[in-house]
């Protein structure tokens, strides 16, 4: 703005010739003999269209209500995934399998990993620690080959890779091309969360399968899981403590004698002269993965005698939790889901939300987290926000001209916009994201000066040289047809790089691209003519107002 006050003024006091010293070129005719003959056939279709003033409008209502429609039913997502060469997998084993049996399946997707053409190098872990809690579950993280040297992306990758995985029997992986934004929630084996909430655990733990697989059987849906471990195969050793008490055995003879045979107790060290070894009191790896070992475990009592551990307590076998998780002060089972190629957020999580209102007790209470939450909440707002963009223009072009009725001739455009931006996405199959709304909301601004140009000179040849609305607009619309094309022409050529995706991430900045491309190619065709229709209508609204308000203050004096 303040270059265009300034600096372009003193530049075209340098640059600009009166017409008699221009020379032009070859290029110039070419393209001066186009815009002629687009401007005559724009003239020629502008007076056709203002003899059908009514069909005009009835055209514009059937926009506006096309833009309300589109609104609704366009797939909406929330932020976009981009192509960055990685790509990350939790790997989930039965409850109780053993780390050295984890370790055997792991290697196998790894191998798997390996051999793929498009990975560069991998990285492979498992165990509890980071964000995996249990000893069941592991990672795995690969760097892809550069864009460049690969044919596919990032998620065609994972589409291929899946079914490949998924032959490796006793253990799953769950591939995923991480967000460059993560909001809230927690690293699950999907990227979208559903958690669900009680102080009654039975309900919770009873519930939440059913729940699971019914999200299951949804078409749109894929790898759901769950972080609910409940059936991890565990001994429980009940301590009599009469008898052991009498055999003169204590509690904490036993955890010791337990922990010394099957945790890692540290009894000394032994001192290198460059290095030093921990000493660890243990039972021999082939007596540790064999429970009924425990019988034959024996501690020493007070009076120096050996005391069978089945002497004095009574052991078990059952299954039990391997996690207990929890959010907030309440227990919580998370539900985590990956969605179908083409299948948008939105959907999803409306089909999610009426299924678990379907299935769970009220005593359970169920929430998104993380991206799913966050994509919730802006959808309830993103409609306030543009009608807020709305609003704030109306008021200051309402300042700018000193009329109410105007500046709903200028923002008669917008509709139009909104179904050419919303028509491009769900031709090139985009569901309508965060960049795709900015992309709107640009529109708003670039669209309505359009009518801006028209409108300005219309009122300037009414007010100075006393022309009515018919032809003060008609010629509005043919001396700023030039500019007009001019400008739309620059930010359509502006915004294409963005559309057609070149650069890195350039992906996730298509949508913005398209819906500005596509937005501006159609507002452009159809406020050339729906404004001036809509300018004589609002003058003569304005007009009438005005009289009967004349009428009515000459009656009260």
């Amino acid at each position: 703005g303040l270059v265009s006050l300034s600096l372009t003024p003193m530049l075209c006091s340098r640059f600009l010739r009166p017409a008699r010293e221009e020379k032009h070129g070859r290029l110039y005719e070419v393209s001066e003999r186009f815009f002629n003959g687009m401007f005559n056939l724009y003239r020629w279709s502008l007076d056709r269209v203002l003899e059908h003033r009514p069909a005009t409008m009835v055209i514009s209502g059937v926009i506006l209500v096309a833009t309300v429609y589109l609104f609704i039913i366009i797939p909406k997502g929330f932020l976009p995934y981009e192509d960055r060469d990685m790509l990350f997998s939790f790997t989930e084993a039965s409850q109780g399998i053993s780390f050295d049996s984890m370790v055997r399946h792991q290697n196998e997707l790894a191998e798997i990993l390996r051999k793929d053409p498009n990975v560069n190098s991998f990285m492979s872990s498992v165990g509890a620690g980071g964000p995996n809690l249990a000893n069941n579950t592991g990672r795995m993280f690969a760097q892809l080959k550069p864009k460049k040297e690969r044919k596919m992306s990032v998620d065609e990758i994972i589409e291929t890779l899946r079914p490949r995985l998924s032959t490796v029997p006793g253990i799953r992986a769950f591939l995923q091309n991480l967000p460059t934004i993560r909001i809230g929630g927690q690293l699950t084996k999907s990227l979208y969360q559903f958690t669900l909430q009680g102080p009654n655990l039975d309900d919770l733990y009873r519930y939440a399968p059913l729940l699971e697989n019914k999200l299951r059987a949804l078409p749109i849906l894929q790898d759901v899981n769950t972080d609910l471990q409940i059936k991890n195969p565990q001994i429980n050793i009940d301590i009599n403590r009469d008898k052991a008490m009498a055999l003169g055995v204590s509690a904490q003879q036993i955890e010791d004698a337990l922990y010394a045979s099957f945790g890692t107790r540290q009894v000394s060290t032994i001192y290198a002269p460059n290095n030093q070894y921990k000493v660890i009191v243990e039972l021999e790896p082939r007596y540790q993965a064999d429970p009924s070992i425990l019988s034959m475990l024996y501690i020493r009592s007070t009076s120096g005698a050996l005391v069978p551990l089945s002497t004095v307590a009574k052991i078990t076998r059952n299954v039990g939790p391997l996690t207990i998780n929890h959010l907030g002060q309440l227990p919580a089972v998370t539900l985590s889901f990956n969605l179908k190629p083409g299948v948008s957020l939105g959907e999803a999580v409306t089909a999610v939300d009426k299924i678990a209102r379907l299935t769970l007790p009220q005593t359970i209470n169920s929430s998104f987290q993380g991206t799913a939450q966050a994509f919730q909440s802006s959808e309830q707002n993103i409609g306030i926000l543009l009608l807020m963009a709305i609003l704030v223009i109306y008021i200051v072009l309402g300042i700018l001209y000193e009329s109410y009725i105007h500046p709903v001739t200028i923002l008669s455009g917008l509709p139009s916009a909104g179904v050419g931006a919303l028509l491009s996405l769900m031709l090139f199959r985009m569901d309508l994201n965060i960049y795709g709304f900015v992309g709107i909301i640009m529109l708003i601004g670039i669209v309505k000066k359009n009518a801006i140009m028209m409108i300005d000179f219309a009122l300037a040849a009414q007010r100075n040289e006393g022309k009515n609305p018919h032809d003060a607009i008609y010629e509005g619309c043919l001396i700023r047809f030039r500019p007009i094309m001019m400008t739309t022409m620059a930010a359509i050529m502006g915004s294409l790089p963005i559309a057609l995706g070149f650069g890195a991430g350039a992906d996730a900045r298509r949508p913005l691209g398209v819906a500005v491309v596509g937005g501006l190619l159609l507002s452009q065709l159809i406020t050339l003519y729906i404004t001036p229709v809509v300018y004589t209508y609002m003058d003569a609204l304005q007009a009438k107002v005005r009289t009967l308000v004349g009428l009515r203050t000459s009656r009260n004096n």
